[in-house]
């Protein structure tokens, strides 16, 4: 009775599937042989005779290792090798010669055009298995390395994406809308390319709170900053400026443009229905709008001018749009 290896165990564990191996060897004695021995150890052997038939089975089964031999009639095996790592889908299969030629030139030229190993003919079975298992479990390896640097680097691309949002809302924090805003300012003032920003407010906000208490208050800031996201074009940024005040960047965007747009949010916004276990809460905005002056010579000075636009909005009576 065969024992399985730890490797083909620890394989079928994680994966549910034996290892496959293409072998290519055009004598049928040799081919026959390998397809046994491998066969033996639970390993899903596939023999082809021809470098053409490698190819076209390589890039179909895409195998765990090729053992390959070099002497073949259409296409000896460097060739094979070569076009194997040429194709960036097939380039990390392993291959190991397997060859009746034992010149140390013919040994540099396998390595050198890909191959991880060497196996000379006529060849010992346990040797051939041992080196088996080892690039098996190599392929098997570097392959689990990858998928965690994969996984490593989407971790900290949510990390990073975390840092930059607001906890509550779900739009960008206001450090990182400042880093967005300074950037965009520098374009602006170095083309002069309009820009505008604007700010908004949750009218009587604080009547929310004390009406409904603060978590349906934070449902209704972030249902606020959502329908606003949605709103705006991808160009666009919002952030949280603080509490239930919410700041719009638009590039390339001038006052009337921006004046549009900030009505349709305000009308959107008052049509808007929040469903809490308090029951449905609604909401006004009030919005002030400044766009990009020669005299600004600072972000900080262009959002201190929509925020005075803003709180004239408010001496207004509220849910309105003033601009500057």
């Amino acid at each position: 009775m065969q024992v399985k290896n730890a490797y083909t165990i620890f394989l079928s564990m994680t994966t549910n599937r034996s290892p496959v191996i293409l072998v290519v060897d055009d004598t049928p004695a040799n081919l026959l042989l390998l397809t046994q021995l491998l066969s033996a150890q639970s390993y899903d052997v596939r023999p082809v005779t021809q470098g053409t038939a490698a190819l076209t089975a390589i890039r179909t089964i895409r195998p765990d290792l090729v053992l390959l031999d070099i002497r073949m009639p259409d296409m000896d095996g460097y060739e094979v090798c070569q076009q194997l790592k040429a194709d960036e889908e097939t380039a990390q299969i392993p291959v190991i010669f397997i060859s009746a030629l034992d010149d140390v030139e013919d040994k540099v030229r396998a390595f050198e055009c890909g191959g991880v190993d060497y196996i000379a003919k006529p060849f010992q079975p346990l040797e051939v298995l041992a080196r088996v298992r080892t690039h098996l479990a190599l392929a098997q390896a570097r392959k689990a390395l990858e998928a965690a640097n994969r996984e490593l680097q989407r971790a900290l691309a949510r990390e990073a994406e975390l840092a930059r949002m607001d906890w509550l809302t779900g739009v960008y924090n206001r450090s990182h809308f400042y880093e967005l805003a300074r950037h965009e300012f520098a374009i602006a003032t170095r083309y002069e390319r309009p820009l505008t920003m604007c700010m908004l407010d949750v009218d009587h906000f604080k009547q929310i709170n004390d009406r409904y208490g603060h978590l349906v208050g934070d449902q209704v800031l972030r249902a606020v900053a959502q329908t606003v996201a949605h709103q705006i074009r991808t160009a666009d940024s919002i952030g949280r400026f603080g509490g239930e005040e919410f700041i719009l960047l638009l590039p390339n965007t001038n006052l009337p443009s921006a004046l549009t747009l900030a009505e349709r949010l305000r009308v959107t916004i008052a049509d808007l229905q929040v469903h809490t276990d308090r029951g449905i809460v609604t909401a006004t905005i009030s919005v002030g709008v400044a766009e990009r002056q020669s005299t600004d010579t600072t972000i900080e000075r262009l959002i201190d001018r929509a925020d005075r636009a803003l709180y004239a909005a408010k001496r207004q009576g509220r849910n309105c749009v003033v601009g500057v």
